[in-house]
């Protein structure tokens, strides 16, 4: 079993309570501007514009963001067992939910995948 020292347990809790501010914040933000865009989202925006700012370093919050998505699962649990209310749904509808899942999915991954390298070579041209 691990050993956790103090002050582990203080960066860990420092960090969460980071994330979740920046969470409350984009919250917030889409709230009080009645932006269609949900408070999540905002939030990793902020991040981003943090990291891109050089005004938090990912290396700050490495700790807690590795165990959120350690944990994930369990923040998908409730989720799943709702589908459980929605037998019906699931057997008419079922498939183009299935559908809507799997392109929505295969859209993310392809603009992070196209972002990403973006990035790069932006970055590759103005740093040599």
């Amino acid at each position: 079993m691990k050993h956790f020292t103090f002050k582990h347990v203080a960066r860990l809790l420092a960090e969460l309570l980071v994330l979740l501010a920046i969470y409350q914040l984009g919250c917030q933000l889409a709230v009080g501007f009645a932006w269609p865009i949900p408070g999540g989202v905002v939030g990793l925006g902020l991040l981003l514009a943090a990291f891109a700012s050089g005004l938090v370093k990912p290396a700050a919050l490495q700790l807690g963001a590795g165990v959120l998505m350690a944990e994930m699962l369990l923040f998908f649990i409730p989720a799943l067992m709702s589908l459980l209310d929605y037998g019906g749904l699931m057997r008419n509808d079922g498939w183009r939910i299935l559908l809507v899942i799997g392109l929505s999915t295969l859209s993310v991954m392809l603009v992070t995948a196209f972002t990403v390298e973006m990035v790069c070579r932006w970055r590759v041209r103005h740093e040599a």
